[in-house]
């Protein structure tokens, strides 16, 4: 998933320069990117960065890998229409049951990078216009990796709902931005929803916070469940994150003023509607306004407007039987059975369509 700061004119100048320069030089070498073997224990979240350089999600390894594509434009046109993309995705992956975890555009490119496991193993995929897929090969590719600090232990716990491991979660959104890396998940400990910041290229320091919510659903603060999918958004001059939670609170959380494992009150502008999960979420400008589209589980896609999120009050109260109250949106019906989206360009979108736990499809379609 890309993910930028809409509105942050300087950091975007800055990013086209920097992208600029190191189409010139060697991207592995300017990134602290070595040659090696990436050995992915799951594929998980994505987002590209700059130069073509792919962020990939690791939970189960609590790692997140930087890994140089080589990404190359074709001369196709960019424009998909796959409908079989799960068995060109399992051909690819020597026959074997493929499932989508997510997709990434390359915005030099245009090609579209999925994470997968194929017969429970965890890969990479790189598709074109064109139709083909095939894998990315993680032998010998420039590649740097992090490791989250203080991530839950990886074993099976016995939860409310049944057993759990909370390390499936220690990744659950990750996005690149004026120079950062931001990894959303739990962290072990208390209050374990966390937000977790690393410089790229990558060193092994890094800063993080603890995130704690109104859920207005349960009418309730929590800070024991993690961002299910976020983009970062500068709301009033301040860098933030706008984050959706499952069962379907929208909170936007400052990310510029706190410093690693202080608590942060995220203000929740909006409650989607209860028993719904975020899937993925982008943000995009038309007619000079910023939206967010949002797939989800239950509730399909949304259409959500972006007015007046600098207002300092928030959701405070209960929003029972599956109401909703806040940012208004509007559900967008020719976007039925979406599971990831991505944007294409800036005025399309790449969405991965399954319907019924039928077959996956791969289309471009306009931004509604």
């Amino acid at each position: 998933m890309r993910r930028l700061f809409p509105g942050f004119a300087v950091a975007g100048l800055l990013a086209v320069l920097a992208s600029a320069v190191v189409q010139k030089s060697d991207a592995a070498e300017l990134y602290g990117l070595t040659p090696g073997t990436v050995e992915l224990q799951s594929a998980g979240p994505l987002s590209f960065g700059p130069s073509g350089v792919l962020f990939v999600g690791d939970a189960k390894a609590a790692k997140v890998y930087a890994i140089n594509t080589e990404d190359k434009k074709s001369d196709s046109p960019v424009a998909y229409s796959i409908d079989d993309l799960s068995a060109k995705a399992s051909a690819a992956f020597g026959g074997k049951k493929v499932s989508i975890v997510d997709l990434a555009v390359n915005p030099e490119t245009g090609n579209a990078f999925l994470s997968l496991t194929a017969g429970g193993r965890a890969g990479i995929a790189k598709v074109t216009p064109d139709g083909a897929v095939a894998p990315l090969n993680l032998d010998k590719i420039a590649n740097a990796a992090v490791s989250l600090p203080n991530p839950p232990e990886d074993k099976e716990v016995q939860g409310r709902r049944g057993k759990t491991n909370l390390r499936d979660s220690s990744i659950t959104d990750v996005a690149y931005t004026a120079g950062r890396v931001l990894v959303a998940g739990l962290a072990a400990g208390d209050s374990p929803s966390a937000v977790r910041e690393f410089d790229f290229p990558f060193n092994e320091s890094a800063t993080g916070f603890r995130v704690e919510i109104y859920h207005a659903a349960h009418g309730r603060s929590e800070d024991n469940r993690p961002i299910e999918a976020f983009v970062p958004f500068n709301i009033g001059g301040e860098p933030s994150l706008l984050a959706g939670y499952t069962c379907t609170p929208l909170v936007k959380i400052p990310i510029g003023k706190f410093k690693s494992e202080s608590k942060v009150q995220g203000t929740t502008v909006a409650e989607l509607g209860n028993r719904n999960k975020p899937l993925d979420i982008i943000v995009y400008k038309q007619h000079g306004k910023d939206f967010l589209l949002m797939a989800n589980t239950a509730r399909g896609v949304m259409k959500i407007n972006t007015d007046n999120l600098d207002r300092e009050e928030g959701l405070t109260e209960p929003v029972r039987g599956g109401g909703v109250a806040g940012q208004t949106y509007e559900t967008i019906d020719s976007l039925a059975g979406v599971v990831q989206l991505d944007k294409l360009d800036e005025t399309r979108a790449l969405v991965v369509i399954q319907k019924d736990d039928g077959p996956m499809s791969l289309k471009s379609v306009d931004l509604p």
